[in-house]
C-alpha cells in the first residue's frame, strides 16, 4: 500500500504554521511594518489564506506577501514538505519524484528556498582578533598558463 504524504498534510495547519513563525506576537504590514493591521477575509482560490489591510499605509497583503511562498503555482503544502523533504537531506530529483513534480519545477523551488535562506541569514560581523592568510587563487586558467605567470612590477 502506498501513502500519499501530500494527502496527509492539512492546508490549514500550513497557513497557521506560517502565521506563528512571521507573527508570533502581533501581525504587522510587510509594506510599513505597521501593527494596525484589519482582516479582509480569506482568499477565493486558497481558503486558509488570510488577507489583511494595514490601516496606516492602506495596502492589502495576506499571509504569503513578501515571502519565498509568495507567487508561484505550487501550493503551500507542497512547499512546506518539499522544505522537509530539503532538510532530510533528499536530492532535488528524489523531491520531484516524492511529490510528483517535474524535475525542473523541483530544481527551481529548490533555488528559490535556498535563496530565501540565503536572503534571511545575519551578516557575519567579525570581533575582536581576526587573523587573515595569504591566498593564491589561479583557478580558471587552464590551458592558459601564460595568465598564471606573475606579472613584473
Amino acid at each position: 500500500m502506498e501513502i500519499n504524504l501530500q494527502n496527509l498534510i492539512d492546508d490549514a495547519r500550513c497557513y497557521k504554521a506560517v502565521r506563528d513563525l512571521r507573527w508570533p506576537e502581533k501581525t504587522y504590514c510587510p509594506h510599513c511594518c505597521s501593527d494596525n493591521v484589519i482582516r479582509r477575509g480569506k482568499d477565493e482560490t486558497e481558503i486558509h489564506k488570510q488577507r489583511y489591510e494595514c490601516k496606516r499605509c492602506c495596502k492589502r497583503f495576506d499571509d504569503l506577501t513578501n515571502t519565498v511562498f509568495s507567487g508561484h503555482h505550487q501550493p503551500l503544502k507542497t512547499w512546506i514538505i518539499f522544505l522537509y523533504f530539503m532538510g532530510l537531506n533528499l536530492s532535488t530529483n528524489q523531491i520531484a519524484q516524492e511529490l510528483n513534480l517535474d524535475k525542473d519545477d523541483s530544481h527551481y523551488m529548490a533555488s528559490i528556498l535556498r535563496s530565501g535562506v540565503v536572503e534571511k541569514k545575519p551578516d557575519v560581523k567579525l570581533s575582536g582578533e581576526v587573523e587573515c592568510d595569504e591566498v593564491y587563487v589561479v583557478a580558471g586558467h587552464k590551458g592558459n598558463p601564460s595568465a598564471v605567470k606573475k606579472k613584473d612590477v
